[in-house]
């Protein structure tokens, strides 16, 4: 019986993916043929393995990281130091959620930074930076430890302020919410979209910022801020002149197939392309 059920529960989530998807492909295929950064097909190299990327990315990281967030929110509860969680737990969704984003974004910030600088993890997130052409989908390209590394390391500190409190087996809604708004920002800023906001792009992350985070020129290890480009502006990793990369990838060579990028950083050395197993240089904000 438990096997019908987990069975259930998969299809059910695979059929929810697949629905998105769709969603997914209606809003992004007419934008990036309509205003394309970089002439593309749409039907282009390694789709098929950045789809199945999709439904395991959708699926794999989401239910390791519930584990470690319930038993976080479970030790919790029965504590509240001066009364914070107590205070924190009657907040409404208007303040609440923005809260929330910018938390999770600046632990994000320090893992997706930590990625870049130590060479074991930058093995696994090579695989996301492999991708010499950026579009939506090269979003669902990464080693489903990334994520999972990525993922907790922003939103334990949420737990840890009291900012989400869980019952049952369920996680809070203002994390699934996050979580959500998280995802679908982080499709638009790989997007091959020619967008430029001006001074708005200091407030919020852009594809033309994110895109130079994935350049492979003097001027790549920058932009590690998901949602909140001031984060990098705060601690000198930020870069955004007003012309875009001229290069994408990274100097190494990543196997093409799903398998051959799931089994890479456990099976070849720590240098996956030149500088990346470097400390990140503290530079400062610089804007052309």
């Amino acid at each position: 019986m438990s096997e019908q059920l987990i069975s259930h529960v998969f299809h059910s989530q695979v059929g929810v993916l697949a629905i998105w998807l769709v969603l997914l492909v209606c809003i992004f295929v007419p934008l990036e043929q309509l205003f394309a950064l970089h002439p593309a097909r749409i039907w282009r190299k390694q789709v098929g393995v950045d789809l199945a990327w999709y439904f395991i990315n959708s699926l794999v990281p989401a239910a390791i990281i519930s584990v470690p967030l319930l038993l976080l929110a479970r030790t919790l509860q029965r504590h509240d130091p001066g009364g914070l969680y107590s205070a924190v737990a009657v907040w409404p969704l208007w303040l609440k959620l923005p809260v929330v984003l910018l938390v999770s974004d600046f632990g994000a910030y320090w893992a997706h930074r930590a990625l870049h600088t130590f060479p074991l993890l930058w093995r696994f997130h090579a695989i996301h930076h492999s991708a010499e052409q950026l579009d939506w989908l090269v979003n669902t390209r990464a080693h489903p430890f990334d994520l999972v590394f990525t993922k907790l390391s922003g939103l334990a500190p949420v737990y840890l302020l009291g900012l989400a409190q869980t019952t049952g087996r369920r996680l809070d809604p203002v994390v699934a919410l996050v979580m959500i708004i998280g995802t679908m920002w982080t499709f638009f800023i790989h997007s091959n979209i020619r967008l430029r906001l001006g001074p708005l792009e200091w407030l919020v992350s852009t594809p033309a910022f994110h895109h130079w985070h994935h350049t492979n020129d003097e001027n790549r290890d920058h932009n590690f801020a998901a949602i909140f480009p001031f984060i990098d502006r705060a601690f000198g990793t930020s870069w955004l002149p007003k012309y875009w990369p001229p290069v994408y990838g990274i100097d190494a060579k990543v196997p093409p197939t799903l398998a051959g990028q799931l089994l890479d950083p456990l099976t070849r050395g720590t240098r996956l392309g030149s500088g990346r197993s470097e400390p990140v240089p503290a530079v400062g904000a610089v804007q052309k």
